[in-house]
């Protein structure tokens, strides 16, 4: 039974830190982009003539002239009241375009983090098993390949040799092109995620694998594990008694732990394939100049990752005992 007062605190504690995270995380990003040289008006009317008249307008709507700290105050009242403002790009509410694009992303996001999970754990188990065989070295080999592979190199190779040269899954996007949303069918949404979420899966592969492999050399090293070795157990029944109940928590942790990393590698693989996911819409809002929807997409991609690290902390503090959690600052 898990202690209530310690899951109050636990999630007290949480909710606090997650303020403090958002209010510097804003504050400084808010900042950054104050000083930068985004003009918003600029942004907003691209290269079509107005009149001086029309350009004060927006200068005032936009604040221009307002004192940073002042621009600041109104904007994060605003979202306090859950007013991101306007996307400059899309035209629509900042919170419909992150609402559409990161409802696309979490399926992407979720296909490669399952497939990368599960795989890795699979390779890391038979590594460890194998330890100094050709197996266990030829899984080690591939694992380092993938860690030092570029997420967007090996997103371009996928896409030319199994799009363009091979032809088997569509080029890009996330449905065909002039088809509405209420006739795109499973079939058409899941050929389009097939190779965004690969490229995600394998690159993420390898730090599971090689986490799991060494957790379980460890653990069929320890007193136990000799000694239910010395009672006649052996082999895969081994493994699974002793070996995959002590790694499994241990590399899913790690697998919430890489929300960072997932999301990411999300923003690159979703510009090659072209995926409009919330990646693609942040790198189109940093180059067009869409100061609300980068702001939005800065807020929501932080509570993504504070999430994913909370879980993390959670199944350290409460679920297996028996790690001991090391207080990490966030």
């Amino acid at each position: 039974m898990l202690d209530n007062e310690k899951i109050a605190g636990f999630i007290g504690k949480k909710i606090l830190r997650l303020i403090s995270l958002l209010i510097l995380v804003c504050f400084v990003s808010f900042m950054l982009i104050q000083y930068s040289p985004i003009d918003p008006v600029r942004a907003y009317i691209g290269e079509m003539p107005v009149s001086a008249e029309h350009k004060a307008k927006l200068e005032e709507y936009w604040g221009v002239n307002t004192p940073p700290q002042e621009k600041f105050l109104n904007w994060a009242g605003d979202v306090l009241k859950g007013n991101f403002g306007i996307s400059l790009i899309y035209r629509i509410p900042v919170t419909d375009v992150i609402k559409e694009r990161f409802t696309a992303s979490l399926a992407l996001m979720a296909a490669s983090w399952l497939f990368s999970g599960i795989l890795g754990f699979i390779l890391g188990i038979v590594a460890g098993m194998k330890k100094g065989t050709w197996i266990d070295k030829a899984i080690k080999t591939y694992c380092y390949v993938l860690a030092a592979t570029p997420t967007f190199w090996l997103a371009l190779v996928l896409l030319m040799v199994f799009s363009v040269y091979l032809g088997w899954f569509p080029i890009g996007l996330s449905v065909p092109i002039g088809v509405t949303a209420e006739n795109v069918t499973f079939l058409d949404w899941f050929l389009r995620l097939i190779l965004p979420a690969l490229t995600l899966s394998l690159l993420g592969v390898a730090q599971i694998a090689l986490f799991t492999r060494e957790k379980l050399i460890e653990v069929l090293s320890s007193d136990y594990v000799l000694f239910a070795k010395a009672r006649g157990e052996k082999g895969l029944d081994l493994v699974f008694r002793h070996g995959i109940r002590n790694v499994a928590l241990p590399a899913i942790t790690l697998q919430f732990l890489g929300f960072s990393e997932l999301f990411g590698g999300t923003v690159l693989v979703e510009q090659v394939f072209s995926y409009p996911g919330i990646g693609q819409a942040a790198v189109a809002a940093g180059l067009r100049s869409d100061v609300p929807l980068l702001l939005g997409i800065v807020i929501v991609s932080a509570c993504f990752v504070f999430f994913g690290n909370a879980i993390a902390d959670l199944i350290y503090q409460f679920v297996d005992p028996r790690i001991k959690q090391q207080e990490a600052s966030i």
